[in-house]
C-alpha cells in the first residue's frame, strides 16, 4: 500500500501539471558575461545651519556630476558605460559597464584599480536559486507539521508584527494562500516579464502562506509579512540573479528595515554583495542563505561570517555550522492559484527564516539563536522556547535542549 504522505505527493504533482502555467521566459542579456559594476566614491551630504542638506546623492546636478566622471572612465577605457544606481548605504555609486568584445573583465578590473576615482569595481556575477527540479487541507503533508510541531508552534507564535524580505524572483502576490501576505514588491530586475515565478512564490509560500483559510498549506510563519523583493528571474534551466539586482534589493531591505532577509540562492563571492550583508547583520537584521554542497565552503553568501547558512535535513556530511531544516517532498505555493511539491535547501532555508520570524515576534529585540537537536537538525520547539521563555510544544525535550 502507498502510504498517505506519498499518495497526496503524487497528487500535488499532478496537480502542479495541471494548474502551472509557464510564463514567458527570456534569456539573460547577450552582454552579461561582458559587464563589470564600477563604483564610484560619492562625498557626503554637505549640512548649513540653518538650512537642509545640500548635494545629496540623488540631487540631478550631482548626478550629472558623477555620471560624467563615469563616461569618462568609461571612455577612457574603450567601455560603454549601460547604467547606474546610487548606493549610499556603501559611499559608492555603482556602474553598469560593457566591455569590448576580448576584453576579459579579470584584466579590465585590473585596469579600473589604478583610477583615482574609482574605489573598486568587479564582474557582474550571477547566482543561482538552489532548488532541485520540481518533481490547511495540506498541512498534513507538509514535513515540517510533524517534525517541527507546527500547530503547537503556532499557539505561541505565527511570526506577528514581523517583516521578512524575499529576494528572489517575482511573488504570485494574488495566490489564495498568499493574498494579504506581501505587503510591497519591487522589481529590481526589469525587462524580463512581469507574471508570477515558481521559484519566489515557492519561498514566500512556505515562509507565510496563510493560516486557516480553508486552502493549501499554512507558512511558518503565517502572521509575518513579506516583502517581495524581485532581484532574480526564471529561466527554462533555473531561476538566476546577478550582482546589480541583488545589491540593489538588499539595499532596500536594509534601508526599510527588514527583520529578516531570505536568500534562497548561492553564487560566487562578491565584495559589493558582502559588505551590503556586513550592513545588515551589524545592524541586527537575521540574513539566511541556502548551503550549496557542490561549492566551495557551501557558496556565498551561505559561506559569510554572520549569515545562517541552511540545508536541507536530507544533506549527509555537512560542516557543524550548517543548520539543517525540511527540504525534501515540501508542498508549497506555485503561480496560477495551485499548489506544487518541491525539493532544495532553497526550501530549507525558507522554513528558518519562518522559525526566526516565530521567535523575533516572542523577542523582538532580535532572536537569532537556534537551537540544535542531539542528532544535529534544528530544533523549532526548543528554538522557539528559548525566544520566548515558555513552552512552545514538547516542554521536557524544549527545556532541556534550551538550557544545554
Amino acid at each position: 500500500m502507498i502510504p498517505a504522505r506519498r499518495l497526496c505527493a503524487l497528487w500535488l504533482a499532478v496537480l502542479a501539471l495541471l494548474s502551472l502555467a509557464s510564463p514567458g521566459r527570456t534569456q539573460p542579456s547577450a552582454d552579461q558575461g561582458r559587464q563589470i559594476l564600477v563604483m564610484l566614491r560619492i562625498p557626503p551630504d554637505h549640512y548649513r545651519p540653518g538650512a537642509a542638506y545640500a548635494g545629496s546623492y540623488g540631487s540631478a546636478a550631482t548626478q550629472s556630476v558623477r555620471h560624467r566622471i563615469a563616461q569618462r572612465v568609461a571612455s577612457r577605457h574603450g567601455f560603454t558605460l549601460e547604467d547606474n544606481w546610487p548606493m549610499p548605504l556603501l559611499g559608492v555609486d555603482c556602474f553598469v559597464m560593457t566591455l569590448p568584445a576580448g576584453v576579459a573583465p579579470d584584466k579590465a578590473v585590473a585596469d579600473l584599480s589604478h583610477d583615482a576615482g574609482v574605489a573598486w569595481s568587479q564582474p557582474l556575477q550571477l547566482y543561482h536559486a538552489q532548488a532541485a527540479a520540481m518533481g490547511d487541507p495540506l498541512m498534513a503533508a507538509q514535513p515540517a507539521a510533524a517534525q517541527w510541531h507546527l500547530a503547537e508552534l503556532h499557539r505561541t507564535a505565527t511570526g506577528r508584527g514581523v517583516t521578512i524580505a524575499v529576494i528572489d524572483s517575482r511573488v504570485g502576490a494574488g495566490h489564495p494562500d498568499l493574498n494579504g501576505q506581501v505587503v510591497l514588491s519591487e522589481d529590481f530586475v526589469g525587462g524580463r516579464g512581469s507574471a508570477p515565478e515558481q521559484h519566489g512564490t515557492a519561498v514566500a509560500g512556505i515562509i507565510a502562506a496563510r493560516a486557516d483559510n480553508g486552502v493549501g498549506i499554512v507558512g511558518i510563519a503565517p502572521g509575518a509579512r513579506l516583502m517581495g523583493l524581485r532581484a532574480c528571474w526564471q529561466q527554462p534551466a533555473g531561476t538566476v540573479c546577478d550582482t546589480l539586482s541583488l545589491a540593489k534589493a538588499l539595499q532596500f531591505a536594509i534601508d526599510h528595515r527588514a527583520r529578516i532577509i531570505n536568500l534562497s540562492l548561492s553564487g560566487p563571492h562578491d565584495l559589493l554583495l558582502s559588505r551590503l550583508i556586513e550592513i545588515g547583520v551589524a545592524r541586527g537584521e537575521a540574513v539566511v542563505a541556502a548551503f550549496d554542497p557542490g561549492a566551495p565552503d557551501g557558496g556565498f553568501p551561505a559561506s559569510q561570517t554572520g549569515v545562517i547558512a541552511v540545508a536541507s535535513d536530507m544533506s549527509p556530511n555537512l560542516p557543524v555550522r550548517i543548520y539543517l531544516a525540511p527540504g525534501h517532498d515540501i508542498p508549497t505555493t506555485a503561480p496560477g492559484g495551485g499548489w506544487t511539491l518541491v525539493d532544495g535547501t532553497s526550501y530549507a532555508a525558507a522554513h528558518v527564516s519562518g522559525l526566526l520570524a516565530l521567535m523575533n515576534e516572542r523577542q523582538p529585540a532580535g532572536a537569532h539563536a537556534l537551537v540544535r537537536s542531539r542528532t544535529g537538525g534544528l530544533d523549532a520547539c526548543a528554538s522557539l522556547t528559548a525566544a520566548s521563555h515558555s513552552c512552545s510544544c514538547d516542554c521536557v525535550g524544549a527545556r532541556r535542549l534550551a538550557a544545554e
